[in-house]
């Protein structure tokens, strides 16, 4: 049976109005909202009408099974405090499609928490045993809500964990959140591999005072040392890292954040990635060396909270040749191999099952923002891909 075009994308756009932002087709649906709920439970109806059985586990996590052994698909439904309408939502609605026109056993996921809310691609990270569920639990959001206070939001509907055995491999659909498909014209990427991350807290303890009458030279202003730290890691990087390798702070909390006092806290999460595990190592070595000496010549206190990561995996091969021929055969000409920058929950179920990823364009590279979009017809080249794909796999047995 042929995957229903219109379906999908009646879908797709059913899905972004749980959240909807009302800024084009932007939606704010972070992990256990409201919304992000509402939009599971929307979810888990959409599988059983597929003939899928709806199966949600101890931390959201949200699986259609079918009987028996069977390929995974999907990705996660969650998203980021301001986050467009296809990061995962894309993955988990082409999945459920497939699922419903494939003769092949299919079984769908969305996945919890993939966007960070509490920690790195939580609900799957827990899944695979990457973490812990007790320290999973005591992981806390920018507010100091734990993990383990949002999942009991979902208790009433928890069941017990899938076992990863009755899955034979996990492919999952993405927009590629970056420029390079679209700035090239090509329709379709298939990932070879998928970087590394490391994300921790830094936190400066300086002196808070008064803004007025403390002499600049007397300061033990936090900010400045962020900001001085910030400026000397670009530098210290710089014999390091390579074009592909990033780094960000992207969230900064200053106490007591008022402008007639001097900071006497700065806190902030500091998170780089790069395909290398060894470099990432390196990275974290210069992070802590930088920090060090920066809070010794400021006059600060320093700490760190808990180093979370995950390391570069790459794709299945068996599984990639499968969608790199489909992709030939959907898109001829218009397709290419690319590593992926942009983590996803596909580096934690590479430690139980083989995996393998797709990308379609993001018009102007443009993710994580109310503006974030893909050509119609790019959605549907994505889905037809990933259909033949399952196609030649079920051949290929």
């Amino acid at each position: 049976m042929a995957v229903d075009e219109k379906r999908f994308l009646e879908d797709l756009h059913k899905l972004r109005q749980f959240g909807a932002s009302g800024v084009g087709k932007g939606v704010i649906r972070p992990a256990y909202s409201e919304a992000d709920i509402a939009a599971r439970h929307w979810l888990a109806g959409r599988m059983a009408e597929a003939g899928l059985t709806p199966h949600f586990d101890p931390v959201g996590n949200l699986f259609g099974l079918a009987e028996g052994p069977s390929l995974l698909m999907g990705s996660h439904s969650d998203s980021q405090p301001e986050g467009g309408w296809l990061d995962g939502a894309l993955g988990v609605i082409a999945a459920l499609e497939v699922a419903r026109s494939s003769e092949q056993p299919i079984s769908v996921v969305s996945f919890q928490d993939e966007e960070g809310r509490f920690g790195v691609t939580t609900g799957s990270a827990v899944w695979s045993g990457e973490l812990d569920l007790e320290r999973a639990d005591e992981l806390t959001d920018h507010t100091g809500e734990t993990f383990g206070c949002a999942r009991a939001s979902m208790a009433d509907c928890a069941a017990s964990f899938v076992d990863p055995g009755r899955f034979t491999g996990f492919v999952e659909m993405h927009i590629e959140q970056g420029p390079s498909l679209d700035t090239q014209g090509d329709q379709i990427g298939v990932v070879t591999d998928i970087v590394g991350i490391r994300n921790m807290v830094v936190q400066f303890d300086g002196q808070q005072n008064h803004a007025g009458t403390t002499p600049m030279h007397l300061r033990r202003d936090a900010f400045q040392a962020l900001s001085l730290f910030n400026t000397r890691l670009n530098d210290q990087f710089r014999n390091v890292v390579t074009p592909q390798t990033v780094w960000t702070i992207g969230h900064v909390d200053l106490h007591p954040s008022a402008s007639s006092i001097v900071p006497g806290r700065a806190r902030f999460s500091m998170q780089w990635r790069d395909g290398d595990a060894d470099r990432l190592a390196r990275m974290e070595e210069i992070i802590r060396n930088t920090a060090s000496d920066i809070a010794a010549q400021s006059g600060m206190e320093l700490s760190y909270g808990s180093l979370l990561g995950l390391e570069p995996v790459a794709m299945d091969h068996k599984l990639r040749k499968a969608l790199e021929a489909a992709a030939e055969q959907i898109a001829p000409g218009r397709w290419r191999r690319m590593p992926s920058g942009a983590l996803h929950d596909a580096t934690n179920v590479s430690r139980m099952m083989p995996v393998a990823m797709l990308f379609v364009p993001s018009i102007g590279g443009i993710s994580h923002d109310f503006t974030e979009d893909t050509a119609e017809t790019d959605l549907v080249a994505g889905l037809k891909v990933l259909d033949c794909a399952v196609q030649k796999l079920k051949s290929s047995m």
